[in-house]
């Protein structure tokens, strides 16, 4: 295993997240490369408002990148190897950026942000089911 693709939220779980990842690429010597993903929330439609979605979406990739620079702070050096912001649907940028990087494995967390679904996240879900890489659900250890 060379390169993991970590999938991070603005969860209180994404540190839980990354950290699984690491010591999974501290034990495999693999590198890790941070993702998240932007885009409009669902109730905007973008045909409606196409004049404010571009700044909508900048905004969100700048505080997306602040949130993701915070995060990698806590990662060694020596495992980071790149970090990325993808603007659109979270789980098929996901697989995309998991081919385009060439990632042998995916690390997702069960659910994030929006915790609706309390099984497997939607986002979880699909990119289980519709991604060519191998993925990694990490799931927080009940209390």
């Amino acid at each position: 295993m060379k390169r993991i693709l970590v999938c991070l939220d603005a969860s209180a779980r994404a540190s839980f997240v990354l950290q699984t990842a690491a010591d999974l690429a501290r034990r495999a010597s693999a590198k890790l490369h941070l993702l998240r993903t932007v885009g409009l929330p669902p109730e905007i439609d973008e045909e409606m408002f196409v004049h404010a979605a571009e700044p909508i979406l900048q905004t969100l990739t700048k505080k997306a990148e602040k949130e993701l620079d915070e995060l990698a702070r806590d990662v060694p050096p020596e495992l980071l190897e790149g970090k990325s912001v993808r603007v659109g649907t979270p789980w098929d940028q996901i697989c995309t950026a998991a081919k385009a990087l060439d990632c042998d494995l995916v690390v997702i967390g069960s659910h994030g942000y929006s915790g609706f679904d309390k099984i497997l996240g939607t986002t979880a879900g699909k990119v289980v089911n519709h991604c060519d890489r191998s993925v990694l659900v990490a799931r927080p250890t009940p209390r």
